[in-house]
């Protein structure tokens, strides 16, 4: 029961990170520190889905699983509606590559929004 348990946590963990590379540049227009914890987020999101390479929380939750009894992904809310989001069914090669250009694309606009909202606000409080 706790292996599994903690298989539910890595899923919302890892959903979460998902979500963080996605919208995090949004948190850096409030506080532009995060943007060291975004930043390198994003470039790591990037490169794993570019690259085709398997993000360390999934064979850690298999383990999870394995160790809880479970084999498969049985009827919980997390396996029933988080899973299907970070491992989509029809995810093949194209659409992760994809998936890493969109990630890249939306956080580069909004650090352009961002850097250009700075120095607009830089010209506005000159006298």
């Amino acid at each position: 029961m706790a292996y599994r348990f903690l298989a539910d946590l890595v899923v919302c963990i890892h959903l979460g990170f998902i979500v963080f590379v996605a919208a995090g540049g949004l948190l850096v227009a409030r506080w532009p520190r995060a943007a060291y914890c975004h930043l390198p987020a994003v470039a790591w999101a990037v490169v794993v889905e570019v690259a085709g390479w398997i993000c360390p929380l999934t064979p850690l939750e298999n383990v999870l699983r394995e160790r809880g009894g479970g084999a498969g992904y049985e009827t919980s809310f997390v396996e029933r509606y988080i899973m299907p989001v970070i491992y989509p069914t029809a995810l093949t090669r194209p659409i992760q590559i994809g998936l890493g250009m969109a990630v890249l694309f939306l956080n580069l606009g909004i650090y352009g929004w961002l850097l250009r909202r700075r120095g607009t606000m830089r010209r506005s409080s000159r006298p």
